[in-house]
């Protein structure tokens, strides 16, 4: 073991920066170091080893045991123990040391699962889970791929034990379920986003990931996902973290099946921190924002800007729209009052809001960046009525803002004014 932290040239001569790994050094060859797969227990690493030193033959068996394991065993049926396929199938094994690996030419077997030589079959209970057939093409990777695909589940559940096989995992594009668990609507939501993932397998990893679970708020706050959000899909690419939203109110498995078609065929479109701004957006009665103008609009002090964050396929954010406009010609006049609505779909808002969209936001007219979110009834003459009434709360605020800046700045010109005596009584 090697603490990094302290031993930091032999760690830079390593390149070994960053976080914790496992290389196996052979021959003095300090350069080249063989890496260790993300071990999940002491016994992963001891078959690690024992695979690297071994040979495809340590794998030979007859599965007499099999009816009893109920781990997954990876099993190989060859009729050739000396053919290139054996060595592709070894060297899967010795890159998964987690998983069970096993080859025979047991004829009853082969018989009982109906199938010809030459082929990889996943097995739990001695039930068949998927089978795999090898060709003279089929690379290391693409065996480790469906095995460690067909390993898991067609959706898997974030939480602390699976978080490393999905990280590991090596398809790169992931849909992820944000929905809670405990919700009236959560069996049916879940049902059509498995019957979704089984016609992905192999190209997109479906995870499920519970919005009423504290310890997933880093997960939530990387894709900047609010509970009150849920339920919602996206889809993120490993490679480049590109992400991107499901469109859509409703959660069926047709609609993200055709979300996730539409992602591999590379026509979705990204979720990006800010669309671009659109052209006269402040000459309009309600102010088109987008993620680079919401604080600058919503935080001027000398402003109260109400604004609706919507989302463009939800039928009850398109409904609050004439609504809207309504409340815009009503403070036409109003220069003190700005009207404006945001895509939050399409925008990342770093806003505390826990309601869900729409949602109706004011933004008074202080230095103080506040935020008051409407609850009332939704008509023109109660939203002028609470917008008048935060402004005069505001008023009085504000008063007092002005003075606690005012004695702020005396105090800070009293402090330059004593700071340039003593310097000026020291020369």
């Amino acid at each position: 073991m090697v603490d990094v932290s302290k031993e930091k040239d032999l760690a830079k001569d390593l390149n070994a920066t960053g976080p914790p790994i496992l290389r196996l050094y052979l021959s003095g060859d300090k350069h080249n170091p063989v890496p260790c797969p993300v071990p999940q227990n002491t016994a992963s690493i001891l078959t690690w080893l024992k695979r690297r030193a071994g040979s495809a033959a340590d794998l030979i068996t007859d599965l007499s045991q099999s009816e009893k394991s109920e781990e997954l065993r990876v099993v190989g049926f060859f009729k050739d123990l000396d053919h290139d396929y054996i060595q592709v199938f070894y060297a899967a094994a010795v890159d998964l040391p987690d998983v069970s690996f096993a080859v025979t030419q047991n004829k009853e077997l082969i018989s009982k699962y109906d199938i010809t030589h030459d082929v990889v079959l996943l097995l739990k209970k001695s039930k068949l889970i998927q089978s795999y057939k090898m060709t003279p093409q089929t690379s290391k990777e693409e065996l480790m791929i469906f095995i460690t695909v067909y390993q898991m589940e067609p959706v898997t559940e974030y939480n602390g034990q699976t978080a490393t096989q999905i990280l590991t995992s090596p398809v790169l594009h992931h849909a992820l379920l944000f929905a809670n668990k405990s919700s009236e609507d959560f069996k049916e939501i879940h049902s059509a986003f498995y019957s979704a993932a089984e016609n992905f397998r192999l190209k997109v990893l479906f995870v499920f990931v519970n919005v009423d679970e504290p310890r997933n708020g880093r997960l939530l706050e990387y894709f900047r996902v609010r509970e009150a959000e849920a339920p919602l899909v996206r889809l993120v690419n490993l490679t480049d973290h590109v992400t991107y939203h499901l469109p859509s109110d409703s959660l069926d498995t047709e609609t993200i099946k055709k979300f996730c078609q539409t992602y591999l065929e590379g026509k979705a479109k990204p979720k990006m921190q800010s669309e671009p701004i659109p052209e006269g957006w402040d000459t309009q009665l309600v102010k088109q924002l987008v993620g680079v103008t919401l604080e600058k609009v919503a935080f001027n002090p000398d402003k109260t800007v109400f604004v609706m964050l919507y989302l463009p396929y939800s039928q009850r954010s398109r409904s609050l729209f004439p609504l809207w406009e309504e409340l815009a010609k009503a403070f036409q006049q109003r220069e003190d009052v700005v009207i404006a609505r945001i895509d939050a779909s399409a925008n990342d808002i770093n806003l505390s809001i826990q309601e869900s969209y729409p949602s109706l936001c004011l933004f008074p007219a202080l230095f103080a960046e506040r935020m008051v979110i409407y609850t009332g009834k939704r008509t023109v003459k109660d939203l002028v009525k609470f917008v008048d009434k935060e402004m005069e709360k505001a008023k009085k605020a504000r008063v007092k803002e002005d003075e606690d800046r005012k004695k702020y700045i005396e105090a800070m010109k009293a402090e330059d004014a004593k700071k340039a005596n003593e310097t000026k009584d020291e020369l």
